[in-house]
């Protein structure tokens, strides 16, 4: 019984070994996901005063907060002497945790604001270019995407704390100009890709 359980994970083993592998790196498609407290990056969409849903913190000193982030999906397609690895990002941002204060709804404070979620679309963007850099394996597709992701998620808060920090959140004008310029810049060269 134990030889024919061998014999089994053996050819299993084997028929593995030799199929071709392959691993797709794509963009989730926002409308495939309908979920009205999240909204998926979108470079012909804006963000509003509108989509910041979440109740402001008294004690912060900043005027709005924009919570967004990026991730990923793994997912395993196999058939045909084929193996096939999909890597789907995605961009979002938190309407419950994005929040304005009362009458610090300006348009200045929504540029700084969108900028930040900006900055987070252009570090899974470069999160995308490396992945499509990576020579992958089946042995170490899995280990490999999470390393890459962790080391563009510290990146995102690296340049988000510059961001913040550079321009005391929005309130030095002349850094703010030229962040807004350094953004706008590294969006401009992403839509050419």
């Amino acid at each position: 019984m134990i030889k024919k359980y061998f014999l089994i994970i053996f050819c299993l083993v084997s028929i593995t070994a030799r199929a071709q592998f392959t691993v797709t790196i794509k963009w989730l498609q926002a409308g495939h996901l309908n979920n009205s407290d999240t909204l998926y990056y979108n470079t012909d969409k804006k963000l509003t005063w509108a989509d910041f849903k979440g109740r402001p913190d008294a004690a912060s000193p900043a005027a709005a907060v924009t919570e967004s982030g990026f991730g990923y999906r793994l997912n395993m397609n196999g058939g045909n002497n084929r193996i096939e690895v999909i890597v789907t990002v995605f961009c979002y941002f938190d309407k419950k945790k994005s929040w304005v204060k009362k009458d610090m709804d300006t348009e200045y404070a929504l540029t700084h604001e969108q900028h930040h979620y900006d900055i987070t679309y252009i570090n899974a963007c470069r999160f995308i270019n490396k992945l499509k850099q990576t020579t992958f394996s089946r042995n170490n597709y899995s280990r490999l995407v999470e390393k890459i992701y962790n080391e563009h998620t510290e990146s995102l808060g690296n340049m988000q704390d510059a961001y913040d920090g550079q321009t005391a959140n929005g309130r030095i004008k002349k850094q703010q100009l030229a962040w807004n310029k350094k953004i706008e810049d590294e969006l401009a060269a992403l839509a050419t890709h």
